[in-house]
């Protein structure tokens, strides 16, 4: 039987900062990413929830750009509220479906 796999977009934050990788369906490879630690965000506040939907918007479109527009959401045992409900909303609007 064969096994689906697909594209997972994952999340990590730290106080002061969010990460989201776009992994590939076998786990080996980052395909892409975004971060607030990018000298875009170097201006401003990097741990709130304005920043997390600029990194979603960002991710999404660098996804779409490299030809992926289906994920899973993989929130990395972070609860589903805040700055991660924000990325993950951000992605979706911005074109990625999960």
């Amino acid at each position: 039987m064969r096994e689906l796999r697909i594209v997972r977009l994952t999340v990590h934050r730290t106080s002061n900062h969010i990460y989201a990788q776009v992994i590939d369906s076998q786990g080996e490879s980052i395909l892409t990413q975004a971060s607030t630690l990018e000298s875009a965000f170097r201006t401003g506040s990097t741990g709130n929830i304005e920043a997390a939907k600029k990194v979603g918007e960002l991710v999404a479109a660098r996804a779409k750009d490299i030809g992926v527009s289906k994920v899973a959401f993989d929130r990395s045992g972070f609860k589903f509220h805040g700055r991660v409900k924000a990325l993950a909303d951000a992605a979706r609007e911005a074109g990625l479906e999960f």
